[in-house]
């Protein structure tokens, strides 16, 4: 009988170690493949994912409507992956630095040009650039177990960038690549806050990480320089107030009394992430694919708000800024005119006043007012 029992915990040490080692070789094939961060997190109930159905239900999401996807039984996908995807058993969470070696925000401070937020600048969609490192990730996964256990049963993967039916940022946290700070924002101690998501789930079970610690102490500057007070509370954010939202998911008319404190923000917004002192010596990142186009730092704002949808097609092929449409996109920049306090912008306000887009002839209206 001790023979017997000390086979079985043999046998529970190395799988045990079995587990451990390939957690490892995971994580190898992310830094292969060019991510920066990897982790594991197990697939469970999150304190994090249980107040997702409060959030929703304030509508402090907006008219983001893919957030309020349900299940067969009516139940949010994102407040439990244990039940949308009940053959998961572990989440691997890479992530990639974006971070390039221009100016912050808040240190280019000509109001005659716009703002787009520097996750934006990029020759290649980060979706589509994080999952094609994601699936060479899973393929690297799979031949290893082939190679190496020949008799395994077969697994499932899923990779997911932004897409899937899980809060990316609270896995992550849980697979100690970062913590979740007051912006909401996953940050890493070494690489500060400018991080692509990209998840694997998967029906291996994996050795998880232990959750990242929060570092974000007593500070409250994403907070407090948040000009539209965006963060109802640390963590909370109100979607609906938010300049990221407003230039990029809000369709139609921006509420007046936000307006003016949009500033000059054509797409998105940095403003959080720029103050936050753990990005003081954020590493800039070497990946072709996140350098900059040509034109998209502090951009003329006539130049945007007279584009053509000719034009628009071609600067932004394969950008992340298409998903405002044209018509959001001379909007934001037409409302960012108006905040600009430059009266050389008057002339072309007043022919856009008259513009077939009733959208940009109406806040080309409050534009004028604001200048006047």
């Amino acid at each position: 009988m001790y023979q017997a029992l000390t086979k079985r915990a043999t046998r529970g040490k190395s799988r045990s170690f079995m587990r451990i080692d390939f957690s490892s070789r995971v994580k190898q094939f992310a830094r292969e493949e060019g991510f920066d961060l990897c982790g594991i997190a197990p697939v469970r109930e999150f304190r994090e994912t249980e107040s997702f159905p409060a959030w929703i239900a304030a509508g402090r999401h907006g008219d983001m409507r893919y957030l309020e996807s349900r299940d067969d039984a009516g139940e949010l996908k994102r407040s439990s992956l244990a039940r949308v995807a009940p053959w998961a058993r572990s989440v691997i969470v890479c992530a990639v630095n974006y971070n390039t070696a221009h100016p912050y925000s808040m240190q280019a401070d000509d109001p005659s040009r716009g703002w787009i937020s520097r996750y934006a600048w990029s020759h290649e969609d980060y979706h589509d650039s994080a999952l094609k490192r994601l699936r060479r990730v899973e393929v690297a996964i799979q031949k290893n177990l082939a190679d190496h256990q020949s008799t395994a049963p077969n697994h499932s993967f899923r990779s997911y960038v932004d897409t899937g039916p899980l809060i990316e940022r609270v896995y992550a946290k849980y697979a100690g690549v970062g913590w979740i700070a007051k912006n909401t924002c996953i940050i890493n101690q070494k690489l500060g806050s400018w991080l692509f998501l990209g998840v694997i789930l998967t029906s291996l079970e994996l050795e998880a990480d232990l959750p990242a610690p929060d570092c974000c102490g007593s500070c409250t500057r994403c907070i407090d320089a948040c000009p539209t007070h965006a963060f109802v509370a640390p963590g909370e954010l109100d979607a609906r107030l938010c300049i990221s939202y407003l230039t990029i998911e809000k369709r139609g008319e921006l509420p007046e009394g936000l307006r003016s404190a949009m500033g000059r923000h054509v797409f998105g917004c940095d403003i959080c992430q720029d103050v936050c002192p753990w990005n003081r010596k954020a590493p800039a990142t070497a990946a072709p694919e996140f350098q900059p186009r040509n034109g998209l730092i502090n951009p003329a704002l006539d130049w945007i708000a007279e584009m053509k949808q000719e034009e628009f097609n071609r600067v932004f092929r394969a950008s992340p800024i298409r998903r405002t449409k044209l018509s959001g996109l001379r909007r934001n920049a037409v409302v960012a005119m108006g905040n600009s306090r430059n009266p050389k912008f008057l002339p072309t306000l007043k022919q856009l006043a008259e513009d077939p887009d009733q959208q940009v002839a109406n806040h080309a209206l409050w534009a004028i007012d604001k200048l006047e």
